[in-house]
């Protein structure tokens, strides 16, 4: 029995040092270092998984609105959306709108400037 005692006191030392050893290391210059560090990594970890989950949902969401181009989903470029070309059918209303603005235009003054 009084091994046991031995063993079980000797085990707590040695789990006690242990534990105050890391806690003295943690509280250096270079263990204060490598804990920011690690947390920095993390963050940056999690930064880009957001931002690929976002930019993820973000063309779904443009297909499902049918905002994305014929030829394919929207294509991203680092953090920035490349612009997106107006599909035919779009730039064809476009067009026709820009001319009957401009139509409007001219003959509201009563004069053609050409």
């Amino acid at each position: 029995m009084k091994s046991w005692w031995f063993v079980a006191g000797a085990a707590a030392g040695v789990y006690a040092t242990t534990k105050v050893r890391r806690a003295a290391e943690a509280l250096t210059v270079d263990g204060v270092h490598d804990r920011l560090t690690g947390w920095f990594a993390g963050a940056r970890v999690l930064a880009d998984e957001v931002r690929t989950g976002a930019a993820v949902k973000e063309t779904e969401l443009r297909e499902r609105l049918s905002l994305v181009p014929d030829e394919g989903p929207a294509r991203l470029e680092g953090r920035r959306h490349l612009q997106l070309a107006p599909r035919a059918d779009q730039a064809d209303q476009a067009d026709h709108a820009d001319q009957a603005d401009q139509h409007d235009e001219t003959h509201s003054t009563g004069r053609d400037d050409n």
